[in-house]
């Protein structure tokens, strides 16, 4: 159906705008239609006009739809959601962008692989250290300096 004066899909929906920042950069987008995520409580939505809103958005993929009714991901290892005055803030440590599921689901594996080799290898660091850092103790407890 078409409605006069209308071009877009998102016909008398009004938008609100949604920032995304971490660390390194920030992303703004303002014709955003509607947003997807999701908390301890599940999934939550967000339209514009919705009341002050604060939430601890869970690890994994985010989506919002823009006036052109075109969806967008974000794939997030947590994040606080704060909404006010029909702006959406997303603070997180880090996030990644795309408008392929398919292809942000595949990035947020990987990204997942890579921070559970690193914690590994941080671990086994923080072993050794502690292995040393005792018997350095154990050393001095005798009388030895080495």
């Amino acid at each position: 159906m078409l409605h006069a004066g209308s071009n877009h899909g998102s016909f008398g929906m009004k938008p609100f705008a949604l920032v995304v920042q971490d660390a390194t950069h920030i992303e703004q987008f303002d014709q955003v239609a509607s947003f997807v995520g999701w908390d301890d409580s599940g999934s939550l939505g967000l339209l514009a006009d919705h009341g002050r809103f604060m939430t601890v958005l869970s690890w994994g993929l985010a989506r919002f739809q823009t006036m052109d009714s075109a969806w967008h991901y974000l794939a997030l290892p947590g994040g606080l959601l704060y909404f006010a005055e029909n702006v959406a803030t997303i603070s997180t440590r880090r996030f990644l962008r795309d408008d392929d599921a398919d292809r942000i689901s595949r990035a947020l594996e990987e990204q997942l692989f890579i921070e559970e080799d690193n914690l590994r290898a941080m671990k086994q660091s923080l072993s050794r250290l502690e292995e040393e850092m005792f018997k350095r103790l154990w050393r001095m407890g005798r009388g030895e300096f080495a």
